[in-house]
């Protein structure tokens, strides 16, 4: 989009020069991959640089493709063309009262994998069932989207600008879904383009912060096993809903994430939700990253943020 994060790339430069070497400074050679792995100055996996996840691939298997864990490449670029046909056209049906929605010219979606769901584990490659428990209290949670809203705390925190929760901030949806990733010895740095949100791991050992303190991502911890670098992540604010681009966490929540450089240009991310609470087993989603060319740039939701606005501007009307 044109309106970027531009005090990103201040950022960006203020903590790569606090990094010793950057990506170049030290490989580990990998014979049986043909490929060399980079290593920081200090000798972590470096994982450095501009990324993006932007697929058309859906989170979940739709039902049509059931049993069906991957396209051929004729299926592929079909369901492809498809969707770019569909939003090319999309419009306002008259009459329905509805606002519409972006088309192409607004969004990079990037394109669908071979792969017919995000999800890769169960093999499915649905969710799991809520649990009785989740289940019973999942209307009250969902009720905001059809109630009329008093104020804008009555919707939800991807419209307030405040944050998508997670593992939302870390999945696409439909644009600006890039991020860069700095080092420096003993922290991981996460900058997300959308809400400009960062994310600052240490990777010392420390325990996570006490259960009472909470926050919108979660409280992280990092590791590294071999080359891949291993986030846990609790202590979420609960974030209602699940849709495109936002997918929330619970108190109870953990997230376990895997970063893993496969090559110059390509990282092989997943993660994996537990919480016994909401779900009734564990499951993952693998999601690639590949290098982004270009700079991240300001994300100015609050700034153009004429939808809440206008909804709220919609609801004072409904109720005349």
């Amino acid at each position: 989009m044109t309106h970027r994060y531009l005090a990103a790339a201040i950022a960006v430069m203020a903590l790569a020069a606090l990094a010793p070497v950057g990506i170049g400074a030290q490989t580990q050679a990998d014979e049986t991959a043909g490929w060399t792995s980079p290593r920081t100055g200090w000798g972590d996996p470096d994982l450095q640089g501009r990324w993006t996840n932007s697929t058309t691939t859906p989170l979940e298997r739709p039902a049509d493709l059931a049993g069906r864990e991957l396209l051929s490449e004729e299926e592929r670029a079909a369901l492809d063309e498809a969707g770019d046909v569909a939003r090319e056209q999309r419009g306002i049906a008259a009459g329905t009262g509805e606002t519409g929605s972006y088309n192409n010219f607004w969004v990079e979606r990037g394109v669908r994998m071979a792969r017919t769901s995000l999800i890769v584990d169960p093999p499915d490659g649905r969710l799991p069932p809520f649990t009785p428990f989740e289940a019973a209290r999942r209307p009250a949670r969902e009720s905001y989207r059809t109630r009329v809203p008093a104020g804008p705390e009555d919707r939800n925190l991807y419209e307030r600008c405040i944050s998508r929760g997670m593992p939302g901030t870390m999945m696409p949806g439909f644009y600006n879904h890039n991020y860069q990733i700095l080092q420096a010895p003993g922290y991981v740095v996460i900058l997300v383009e959308m809400i400009h949100d960062a994310r600052i791991i240490p990777l010392d050992g420390r325990p996570h912060v006490d259960e009472g303190i909470r926050q919108w991502l979660g409280d992280s911890r990092g590791r590294w096993e071999g080359d891949t670098l291993v986030v846990e992540t609790t202590n979420f604010i609960p974030v209602n809903g699940r849709a495109l681009t936002v997918f929330g966490a619970n108190e109870t929540t953990l997230l376990v994430e895997r970063f893993t450089r496969t090559d110059d240009d390509a990282i092989d991310y997943e993660f994996t939700v537990s919480d016994p609470i909401e779900y009734t087993r564990p499951w993952t989603a693998s999601i690639p990253m590949t290098s982004l060319d270009g700079l991240l740039y300001e994300y100015a939701c609050h700034e153009g943020n004429y939808g809440l606005e206008n909804i709220l501007v919609g609801a004072r009307a409904t109720e005349q």
